[in-house]
């Protein structure tokens, strides 16, 4: 029997692991795509933006929302719901005929997605003990660092061998399969059932996040806009409002969304920043890593997809054994020591940035931003739940996977920022023309005109892109510090 149950659990985490590899990869998958989208609908940039946005959007307001509802209705039955809701989005984006359609079909793939993100790690915590509970989140990271990486080779040969619809349409068996495993053998488990609904709570915190993650989103989208742009500016305001009032509400409700207590643990405090700076660090440094090597390096969405597998490879590799390391080692060390050693590779790759690099050059780094990262998830998956008290592991996960949700934003919004800002200052007199254009727009039409114009633009964003790694750098570094300074292996 005791075998058989363990058989169970780990069946468990395999359904957990296929949804979440589902989603992640979905959102990854989607870029290499989005050129022949718009081809084929006939869409502007701006609809073109949100078929990224739209789902980037939904995803971190429902992560919260998700969360509760978990803990109030039953985190399995939430999960399996938005599995299915995940499930049809991608089979309603798979029949989209306009831009409307597919951006409307894409915030409805983000509820679902955020419903899995936020369940899958808390419904892992409660179906391991502490022993089996590291190696589990090794393999749940794992799967995530390979999602990531993958998207672009699988996405790159769909699109080839048939269209782009059969990106999302790929997802209804994927669906389907993890639906029945995890209606078989997940267990379903429950925070306060008695809770009474703080529905006050949930409509002010989901606009906050919609307010600052959309005042973000603009930003990206406007990067010509100033900070202080009312366009800009105003969500931010709203959206800090909205969070003194959450706070007044949840501070006087005996029943709030969020206890606020859990923000009294310093270790809980640690986690979801450090999660922010691993968001913030090197999931947005990706967005740039494969902008250099596409347009600039030029290589196709497939190839790039593939020299970017050392680093998901790497993550598969060593994530259960980080799980592993977690049970034996304080997770501070852990999480400092892979956030450390990925600053130090980071700056490795400054080196190498050149006109002559190649992918050699670079393989190592790579290799060891793999190892970094799957040294740094499985043990903060586990500190996230063992600073807070067993009732609230629930929705500290949801906050934690928010942290990391606004971390990624705000780090491709700043890159992006200081990119432009580094591409601008590295043009020549001979090529300044290009400064408006911008080093993702530039770089086509250098490449077209070959000779000293392509060689100037290469080196100018060679030039903002070096700035790019430097800011990662102090970000990982940063969350370093936190990690080891305030994470605890003590359960308050």
């Amino acid at each position: 029997m005791a075998t058989a149950n363990k058989n169970r659990r780990w069946l468990a985490l395999t359904a957990l692991c296929v949804a979440v590899f589902m989603s992640l990869l979905d959102s990854t998958i989607v870029n290499v795509a989005l050129p022949t989208i718009q081809t084929e609908l006939k869409v502007s940039y701006a609809d073109l933006q949100w078929v990224i946005n739209a789902y980037t959007l939904s995803f971190a307001m429902c992560l919260l929302l998700a969360a509760k509802f978990g803990d109030l209705f039953g985190r399995k039955k939430i999960f399996l719901i938005s599995l299915a809701i995940f499930t049809l989005g991608s089979l309603f984006s798979s029949l989209s005929q306009s831009a409307l359609q597919l951006n409307l079909s894409r915030l409805f793939q983000g509820v679902g997605g955020a419903g899995m993100m936020a369940l899958s790690m808390t419904i892992v915590a409660e179906t391991f003990e502490e022993k089996e509970r590291g190696i589990a989140f090794g393999v749940w990271s794992s799967v995530v660092g390979v999602a990531t990486a993958l998207g672009p080779v699988i996405g790159g040969l769909l699109i080839k061998g048939f269209s782009w619809r059969s990106i999302f349409f790929i997802n209804l068996p994927i669906g389907i399969i993890a639906l029945i495993m995890g209606t078989r053998y997940v267990d379903e488990t429950f925070g306060d059932r008695h809770e009474k609904i703080d529905w006050l709570g949930m409509i002010v915190s989901t606009a906050m996040i919609f307010c600052l993650v959309f005042g973000l989103v603009q930003k990206e989208a406007h990067s010509d806009l100033g900070w202080f742009d009312y366009r800009i500016s105003s969500f931010f305001v709203v959206g800090l409002v909205l969070l003194i009032l959450f706070v007044v509400i949840e501070k006087k409700l005996k029943e709030p969304m969020i206890d606020l207590d859990i923000f009294k643990s310093l270790p809980f405090v640690g986690t979801a920043l450090a999660s922010f700076c691993l968001g913030a660090g090197l999931y947005a440094f990706f967005t740039y890593m494969t902008i250099w090597m596409q347009n600039y390096l030029r290589y196709s969405a497939e190839q790039t997809g593939l020299q970017q597998l050392a680093i998901g490879m790497m993550s598969l590799i060593f994530g259960p054994m980080a799980g592993v390391l977690s049970n034996r080692f304080a997770k501070r060390w852990l999480i400092g020591a892979g956030l450390l050693l990925i600053g130090v590779v980071l700056f490795e790759i400054i080196s190498v940035v050149s006109l002559e690099v190649t992918y050699i050059n670079y393989l190592a780094g790579f290799v060891i931003i793999g190892i970094g990262n799957a040294v740094v998830n499985p043990p903060l998956s586990g500190a996230a739940v063992d600073s807070v008290d067993r009732r609230f592991v629930g929705i500290a996960s949801g906050v934690v996977n928010v942290f990391h949700q606004l971390g990624s934003l705000f780090g491709v919004v700043i890159l992006g920022l200081v990119l432009g800002s580094g591409f601008r200052a590295g043009l020549s007199s001979s090529v300044a023309r290009f400064a408006d254009v911008g080093p993702v727009g530039a770089a086509d039409v250098a490449f077209r005109a070959g000779g000293s114009v392509w060689r100037e633009v290469f080196l100018a964003f060679d030039n903002g892109f070096s700035i790019v790694l430097m800011v990662a750098i102090f970000v990982v570094i940063v969350g370093a510090f936190v990690g080891v300074v305030l994470i605890r292996d003590k359960r308050f």
